[in-house]
C-alpha cells in the first residue's frame, strides 16, 4: 500500500519545479511545492524548447506537449521550418552581398522550430497542479537533515518536515548552498561568463516595419562585441529580441540584473557599428542589464535526501536555447526514479505499513538510491550542455578558435553543434534511471 505521509518537498516553481510537479502528479508520487512569489510568476521572455524537449514532455505527461503545441510559434515561413536560426552580421549592412549571404541557416530535418511567451508556458504547466499543493509566500531559510527527513524552516517561523526536498530554486538559489557546503564549497557561487543582455518584445508589425522580410524567422545577428538574436513568438504576433553585449571587466553589482542609461544601453553597442535597424530594435528594449551567470561545475547533484533540479544545479548561457530543455529532461528523469521508489514492493512485509511512510535509515538509502541514479544519469549530459553552450557563445562572436570569422565555418559548425542535444535518446535515459535504481537497492526493498 502506498505510504500516505510520503511527500516531495519542491522548493521553486520555475520550469524545472513545476515539470518535475507535472511529473510526479502523473505518477501518483505525493509532493508539495513551496514558492516564495505571493504567485505563479514569469521571469524572462521568449523560451525555445528543441526536439528533446519535446520528447520530454511526451514523456512527463502526454498532454503536456499537446498543450504547448497549441501555443507554440515556429517560423513564420513554412520553408523554414527545420531551421533554428539565420547567422547575420550586426554590422551596417547585415553583411548582405557576401558569399555566404542566404546560406547562413542551421538546424536539421528532425529540429522543428519552436518557441513561447514564457507567460504562456507557465500557465500550461501550473494548470496540471493541484491547488491544494502549492504554498505561496514561502521563502526556505534553512534545511536540516534528520533520519529519513529534511526540516525546511520557512522565513515566517514554520518549520515542516518532508521525506526528501528537491532544489529548484534558480541559479542563485540557497539549496545549491546545502548541498554542496560540506564538501565542495568552492563550487557553491554562481560564476559570471562575460556577458550580460538586454530583453525587449516587439510587435510584429512594427518589427515587419523595421526589418522587413528578414522579422518573420528567427536570426542571430554577430558580432565580436556583441550578438543580437531575434525570433517570433505568441502565434507570430510579437518578436523576442535579446542583445547580447561581452563583457571584460568583472561583474560589480550586487545584483544579477541592474538598470543603465538608455544612453549607456545604446552605447554599450556602438563599437560593433550595428546596423540602423537592430539600433531601431534596441529602442523597444528596457535598458536593463541582465547578466549571465552560470555553474560551470557542479560535482554532484544531491546530498542525501536533497537534490538540486535545473538552473540551480547547472545554469547555463542562453546560446543553445537548451536551457529550458534540460530543465524538462530533468524533470522527467527524477519523476521517473521517485516514481518506481514510490511504487517498490516490499514481499517480506505484505501486511505491514511501507517502509516508506516513517522515517527510518532504510527510507534515507532508498531515497539517496534514487537522487543517486538521478545524479549519474543527468549530471554529464546537462554539465556538458552548460560547457558547449559557452563555446557557442564565443561562436556567436566570432571568436572560435577555429571557424573564427569565417561565416561559412561558423555555419558549419552550427550545424553539426545541437545533434547531440536535439537528437537524444531520453527513453533509453528512463530506463538506466530505473535500472540504476534497482541496481542501487539491491535487497532494500525486501527488507523490513
Amino acid at each position: 500500500m502506498p505510504p500516505h505521509n510520503f511527500n516531495i518537498a519542491i522548493v521553486g516553481a520555475g520550469i524545472g519545479g513545476l515539470g518535475l510537479a507535472i511529473g510526479l502528479s502523473h505518477l501518483g508520487v505525493p509532493f508539495t511545492i513551496y514558492e516564495s512569489a505571493p504567485a505563479f510568476s514569469a521571469v524572462g521572455a521568449g523560451v525555445g524548447l528543441g526536439p528533446n524537449a519535446l520528447r520530454a514532455m511526451d514523456l512527463i505527461d502526454k498532454r503536456f506537449r499537446d498543450l504547448y503545441m497549441d501555443i507554440a510559434t515556429g517560423n513564420l515561413k513554412p520553408e523554414k521550418k527545420h531551421v533554428m536560426m539565420e547567422a547575420m552580421l550586426m554590422e551596417e549592412g547585415l553583411g548582405e552581398g557576401e558569399s555566404w549571404w542566404g546560406h547562413g541557416e542551421w538546424g536539421s530535418k528532425n529540429f522543428t522550430r519552436t518557441g513561447a511567451h514564457r507567460k504562456d508556458l507557465l500557465e500550461i504547466m501550473t494548470s496540471f497542479i493541484p491547488e491544494h499543493a502549492v504554498r505561496f509566500n514561502k521563502r526556505v531559510v534553512s534545511m536540516t537533515q534528520g533520519e529519513g527527513c529534511v526540516a525546511l524552516t520557512f522565513d515566517d517561523g514554520d518549520v515542516i518536515q518532508h521525506a526528501a526536498v528537491v532544489g529548484s530554486d534558480g541559479v542563485k538559489g540557497f539549496s545549491r548552498r546545502i548541498v554542496l557546503e560540506d564538501r565542495f564549497p568552492e563550487a557553491i557561487e554562481p560564476v559570471y561568463t562575460g556577458k550580460y543582455a538586454y530583453r525587449a518584445i516587439v510587435p510584429m508589425d512594427d518589427a515587419k516595419e523595421i526589418l522587413g522580410d528578414l522579422a518573420t524567422d528567427a536570426k542571430m545577428f554577430m558580432s565580436k562585441g556583441a550578438n543580437l538574436s531575434t525570433y517570433p513568438i505568441s502565434e507570430g504576433k510579437l518578436m523576442n529580441v535579446v542583445a547580447f553585449k561581452r563583457d571584460t571587466l568583472p561583474w560589480g553589482h550586487p545584483d544579477f540584473a541592474y538598470e543603465v542609461s538608455r544612453e549607456d544601453m545604446f552605447a554599450d553597442f556602438v563599437e560593433t557599428r550595428p546596423d540602423a535597424r537592430l539600433v531601431k530594435l534596441l529602442h523597444w528594449a528596457k535598458p536593463t542589464r541582465w547578466g549571465i551567470f552560470h555553474h560551470p561545475l557542479t560535482p554532484t547533484y544531491y546530498n542525501s535526501l536533497i537534490c538540486l533540479l535545473g538552473d540551480v544545479a547547472h545554469a547555463g548561457g542562453p546560446h543553445q536555447g537548451a536551457g529550458a530543455g534540460q530543465c524538462l529532461e530533468d524533470s522527467l528523469i527524477l519523476s521517473r526514479v521517485l516514481g518506481k521508489l514510490y511504487t517498490l514492493d516490499f514481499p517480506s512485509a505484505p501486511s505491514a505499513p511501507s517502509p516508506l511512510s516513517t522515517p527510518s535509515p532504510l527510507r534515507t538509502r532508498l531515497v539517496e538510491a534514487a537522487f543517486r541514479a538521478y545524479d549519474e544519469v543527468r549530471r554529464p549530459r546537462a554539465q556538458e550542455q552548460v560547457r558547449t553552450t559557452n563555446e557557442c557563445g564565443q561562436i556567436y562572436n566570432l571568436l572560435d578558435p577555429v571557424a573564427g570569422d569565417d561565416m561559412a565555418s561558423v555555419v558549419r559548425d552550427l550545424n553539426a553543434r545541437f545533434l547531440w542535444i536535439w537528437e537524444h535518446d531520453l527513453e533509453a535515459d528512463v530506463r538506466r534511471v530505473e535500472e540504476r535504481f534497482e541496481e542501487l537497492i539491491g535487497n532494500y526493498g525486501h527488507e523490513k
